[in-house]
């Protein structure tokens, strides 16, 4: 009797342990984006000044979009990365903060106080980050001069990293 339990409850409990051990090392939030090597999703958003700005003006230099809020503790802390950045390739690429799930009075403040990187977009309904996928944030998206996105980011970038990439696309 004892050892028919030992045996039924080692093959319960070894495919179990396989799965785990084949998880570790692996980042549950990194979620592979069916946007890579696809046509970016289109967008027509209003900036904090009420002008709209679309993604099909921004091509024929790189794009970088970033997802972002005054919340979120990893955008604040990627922020100074990101406007190091903006100016090392201004004129060169296009970087554009898309404001997630946040108050347009709060990013005002937050950009006054922190200052800003490039343009910066409200998506008030979510549509547009519901249309790349987006389900936290940072997230940050590289789309080509043809308009293709060709890598996704979950979380905040470190700055080698971030030129790093900025330089793939240039």
């Amino acid at each position: 009797m004892n050892r028919t339990v030992l045996v039924v409850g080692a093959l319960i409990v070894a495919p179990l342990l396989i799965f785990l051990a084949l998880s570790f090392g692996k980042d549950p939030r990194a979620i592979e984006s069916p946007l890579l090597e696809a046509p970016a999703p289109g967008f027509a958003l209003l900036d904090l000044d009420g002008q709209p700005v679309s993604l099909e003006e921004l091509r024929g230099r790189p794009i970088m979009i970033n997802f972002w809020a005054t919340w979120c503790q990893p955008c604040i802390a990627e922020h100074p990365v990101l406007q190091a950045t903006a100016r090392r390739y201004e004129g060169r690429a296009h970087f554009i903060g898309i404001v997630y799930q946040d108050d347009a009075e709060l990013i005002r403040g937050f950009l006054a106080q922190r200052g800003d990187w490039g343009r910066t977009l409200l998506d008030p309904d979510g549509e547009t980050a519901i249309a790349y996928g987006v389900y936290g944030a940072p997230e940050t998206f590289f789309i080509d001069t043809d308009g293709t996105v060709v890598r996704k980011v979950t979380g905040p970038m470190g700055a080698d990293f971030l030129s790093g990439i900025i330089e793939e696309l240039l």
